[in-house]
């Protein structure tokens, strides 16, 4: 697995990451065994992979009391990327107390004494300020030594332009993928600022990794979607698939089209077996050709950017 760096925060972490909202989160992603996710956790380490993100409120805190348990004895070989705000009782609030209560709560649950980076998860656009009481609280934090590095998790270009010229954040988390490419201008700022870049929501949950089309029906969180929002993608979804061609796989093609811009240091996707971990993982084996990235890029500035499309 090849590595990149996360900003100046002196933190090598892998280009393929492990998103771990689905572990422990039956609500969200349905049920996973306790057992089941700790070995592909373990499974993702042996394969290279060292940068897991997880939050308080994923599956209610069980995704972090997971990580914490297949990361015993091993919290020297990984990167850990937490968040505060959306609380583990699945209460989002930034008030500095509960974001430093709920730091606390994810030590235990990691079982760790420091988090590698912690992130504002979606705060408000007014606490993206060096001089909120939110900052206020991340710099105490690390001055404790129980972060190493901070920043937010957002996802728009005015939230990390925001970020950028208001705060002295070291790490951004954003959405970026080939449905929703609008943040990269503020990328390139935060490469050039040397901000570390993790990308979220690399398979537009669910759509690039083409089990879905425009018949498609969802529950739990993807019942969001209109009928309309489903014919859309389910048709964006067609021409990334003649873009790319009939036997190439729209995951691999969707996070080497990510890893293809050298501002990000790492894309999270998830996983829930081990034929999506490596599915996964197997991304950093190669690079996206030119042409494949032209037209990948060319599907959003001509086709997308500027349209009432429903992310």
């Amino acid at each position: 697995m090849k590595k990149r760096s996360l900003g100046q925060t002196g933190i090598e972490v892998s280009e393929v990451g492990f998103g771990a909202w689905q572990l422990g989160n039956e609500k969200d992603w349905g049920k996973m065994e306790d057992k089941a996710a700790i070995e592909l956790v373990n499974e993702a380490i042996d394969k290279g992979c060292n940068l897991f993100d997880t939050a308080p409120n994923y599956g209610l805190g069980s995704s972090e009391d997971l990580l914490g348990r297949a990361l015993k004895g091993k919290r020297d070989q990984v990167v850990i990327n937490s968040k505060c705000g959306h609380q583990s009782n699945d209460v989002q609030s930034f008030d500095p107390e509960d974001l430093i209560k709920s730091v606390e709560g994810s030590l235990k649950r990691l079982n760790t004494d420091y988090l590698d980076s912690l992130l504002l998860h979606n705060p408000p656009f007014e606490s993206l300020d060096n001089q909120s009481p939110q900052f206020e609280a991340l710099k105490q934090l690390k001055q404790q030594g129980k972060i190493r590095a901070y920043g937010a998790s957002v996802d728009t270009g005015k939230e990390v332009e925001q970020i950028l010229t208001h705060t002295d954040s070291e790490v951004i988390e954003v959405m970026f993928n080939i449905l929703y490419q609008e943040p990269l201008d503020a990328m390139k700022k935060a490469h050039e600022q040397g901000v570390g870049l993790i990308v979220k929501v690399p398979l537009d949950s669910g759509w690039l990794t083409g089990k879905y089309d425009g018949n498609s029906s969802f529950t739990g969180i993807r019942s969001r979607w209109s009928s309309e929002d489903i014919k859309q993608r389910g048709k964006l979804v067609r021409q990334v698939r003649d873009i790319i061609g009939p036997d190439t796989s729209m995951v691999k093609a969707s996070l080497q089209y990510i890893l293809s811009f050298s501002e990000v240091s790492s894309v999270i996707p998830g996983a829930r077996n081990s034929q999506q971990l490596n599915q996964n993982l197997s991304a950093s084996d190669e690079v996206l050709s030119n042409d494949l990235q032209q037209a990948l890029r060319a599907l959003w500035v001509n086709g997308i950017k500027g349209t009432d499309f429903p992310w």
